[in-house]
């Protein structure tokens, strides 16, 4: 394999700051060029948050995972989003990264990484969509320097977790309790967002080498490689990726602050711009036929010249999915 572009380590939000460092599309609390609120913005309820991940459930519910190890849960309609779980003992939440609702099983799945400089590994954390009430935790193998990005629900219920510096694809079958390594290949490194469109088919984006990529199986759905898709425009930090319906998908581009619309067909992905100006896209979730983004803001965090300025609140945008409404 290739060298990864991301240093080896436990860094926690040290892998992810190097991502962010270079931002080429900050709003500096401007709303984003193309946003529409209606529903109106979303205000988090607390300070310095970052976050970093956004997903939606089948009952209109948004939930937003902050870098703190915060969860927030909130609906279209409201104005403002409140903490709904804390880091504690229990569940051993530290920065959360990927959140993403399965309604199959009324789960809440998060990605959680060890502090910067803190004890404990990688895991994925279960909660109930009803009451937010710790359901499990299952960690990553103990077997090298590893980072959870974000996760995808199969129609069978097996999880795929992408883990970015292993560069690999992670799987969690259906009642199993114990992470198996279902996929690595050099075209993972700096993987980040991952979904599944309704044929099956997986898919996923690498941060750093700005790709988006399908993952081929063979007839027993064992990994059997990787495909680099051909944009039609270039991309800068592709991020979040969640499913709309069929092939086409929204994603969030960090770098380049732009909420995007990706339809694939066959090796191409043809991307349309909903949104852009957005303060560090890291997320994405399509709901009613709108799709909803926080600013991640992670210059304050990670830039010198700024990290002892106030980044103000932080924000859920929302646009309209063409032909959604």
């Amino acid at each position: 394999m290739d060298k990864l572009l991301l240093p080896q380590g436990r860094l926690g939000l040290a892998a992810l700051g190097i991502a962010a460092l270079g931002l080429s599309a900050c709003s500096d609390g401007q709303e984003p060029a193309n946003a529409d609120p209606a529903p109106p913005v979303i205000v988090l309820e607390g300070e310095r948050l970052f976050p970093e991940s956004i997903t939606s459930d089948a009952a209109g519910n948004i939930y937003v995972g902050s870098n703190p190890g915060l969860i927030f849960r909130t609906s279209a309609g409201s104005e403002s989003a409140p903490v709904w779980i804390e880091p504690n003992e229990e569940n051993g939440l530290q920065n959360v990264f990927g959140v993403l609702a399965d309604d199959g099983r009324g789960l809440l799945w998060v990605c959680s990484n060890p502090q910067m400089g803190g004890e404990g590994s990688p895991m994925i954390v279960t909660f109930s969509l009803e009451d937010g009430s710790l359901q499990a935790r299952y960690p990553f193998p103990d077997d090298g320097p590893s980072m959870c990005n974000d996760m995808t629900v199969a129609a069978n219920g097996d999880v795929y977790a992408s883990e970015m510096l292993g560069g690999r694809i992670l799987k969690l079958a259906n009642g199993a309790s114990e992470w198996e390594v279902f996929a690595v290949d050099e075209k993972f490194a700096t993987i980040d967002g991952i979904a599944l469109a309704e044929d099956g088919t997986l898919y996923a984006n690498a941060i750093q080498r700005n790709n988006l990529l399908r993952v081929d199986v063979d007839a027993d759905s064992a990994f059997a490689g990787v495909t680099v898709l051909t944009p039609s425009q270039e991309m800068a930090g592709p991020d979040g990726l969640r499913l709309v319906s069929g092939n086409t998908f929204v994603q969030s581009e960090g770098n380049s602050g732009l909420i995007t619309l990706v339809t694939i067909e066959g090796d191409n992905a043809q991307i349309e711009v909903l949104a852009s100006g957005v303060d560090y896209a890291s997320s994405v979730t399509p709901l009613d036929g709108r799709v909803f983004y926080p600013e991640g803001k992670l210059s304050y965090m990670f830039d010198p010249n700024k990290q002892m300025q106030d980044p103000g609140e932080f924000r859920v945008f929302n646009v309209a999915l063409p032909g959604g409404e």
